[in-house]
């Protein structure tokens, strides 16, 4: 498992720092909302922790183990649309990562329940593709900077 700091900035793309993002949630704390599990189990993913990742599973969907070692380097986060309605929730969202010398996504419709005060990840329907980022188009990585003058000089 990857570890970090707790001022490093959260890796579920917020803008917060670990510490006031997901950190509580990777720490025991129940997230509060579908879209608050949905970024934690996406850090958790980054920082390859498969036992939070099973933890917030649902029992009747989720698998008896989760293996990270080939999963991909998940570099950028996009909620797309969030929501909540009684025990039930629903986030969009696509991810990022490098897929050797390029990039690819992964976008998901996930479905959460609420059991209690506990909001479990259900299932999702997914699909993926490749980026094909232009030299002035925003970097894949979320830098913020330009593609040409952020992953594609190195």
């Amino acid at each position: 498992m990857t570890t970090m700091t707790s001022s490093s900035l959260c890796p579920c793309c917020s803008g917060k720092v670990y510490h006031d993002c997901c950190q509580p949630w990777h720490s025991g704390q129940l997230a509060p909302t579908p879209e608050a599990l949905m970024r934690s189990r996406y850090a958790a993913f980054v920082l390859r922790n498969p036992d939070y990742l099973l933890a917030t599973w649902h029992p009747d969907t989720r698998p008896g183990e989760l293996g990270l070692d080939s999963s991909p380097e998940w570099v950028s986060l996009q909620v797309l649309d969030a929501s909540e309605q009684g025990a039930r929730g629903r986030v969009h969202f696509r991810a990022v990562y490098r897929a050797g010398t390029g990039w690819g996504y992964l976008e998901e419709i996930s479905d959460f329940v609420r059991e209690g005060d506990r909001w479990l990840y259900v299932a999702g329907k997914t699909s993926e593709g490749a980026l094909k980022p232009g030299r002035n188009d925003p970097c894949p990585c979320g830098s913020g900077r330009k593609y040409k003058a952020c992953c594609l000089k190195g």
